[in-house]
């Protein structure tokens, strides 16, 4: 049963069978129950990483997706991303199989870390995840500094209306601003 107010947190690094799948933790299934059944749906998420979505939070997107689907500057991303949303559920020991497909797209081996993100829970191959936090933690991240984006981050705190979207400029190619690519761009020097 889904609880209001829960959010996914903390990470734990997990192994891939010879099958693909791997044992979500415990902690994490707990927060996908809905209705009495673990029952979820992966695909691609933002920055080169898998998201797991509980059906509920699927259902807002599709709705909230649904007021733009004849738009044409979303198509290519609605195309990618529903096209990459696979309905799945944890077998009876909490392993899950990851799609061949999408272990692909974001280069999955052997090993992922399987973090936990507010409303979703995020699959990073573990050498990614583990040069993204060193990046970040050293200062070397061509994004942002760690003390940026805390500052920023709780900044969102104070806010009385969401943050407007980012905008594409005529310098910008639609990749770079493509959130499924974000974090995977070279900085501009």
């Amino acid at each position: 049963m889904f609880m209001s107010g829960y959010f996914f947190s903390g990470s734990s690094v997990a192994k891939l069978d010879e099958k693909g799948r791997f044992v979500l933790p415990q902690s994490m299934r707990y927060g996908l129950v809905e209705e009495g059944k673990c029952e979820f749906v992966i695909g691609l998420g933002l920055g080169g990483c898998l998201a797991i979505y509980r059906k509920s939070v699927i259902d807002q997107i599709v709705e909230k997706f649904k007021q733009n689907q004849h738009v044409a500057k979303f198509q290519k991303f609605f195309t990618l991303f529903f096209s990459t949303l696979h309905q799945t559920e944890c077998d009876k020991v909490g392993r899950v199989a990851i799609p061949a497909s999408l272990k692909s797209a974001i280069g999955i081996h052997k090993e992922i870390v399987v973090a936990g993100v507010m409303d979703k829970i995020e699959l990073w191959p573990k050498e990614v995840y583990d040069r993204n936090l060193r990046n970040l933690l050293e200062g070397h991240s061509p994004d942002m500094s760690l003390a940026k984006m805390t500052e920023e981050a709780f900044a969102l705190l104070n806010q009385e209306t969401p943050a407007a979207p980012v905008q594409q400029t005529a310098q910008q190619a639609p990749s770079e601003i493509n959130p499924l690519y974000m974090g995977s761009i070279p900085a501009k020097v």
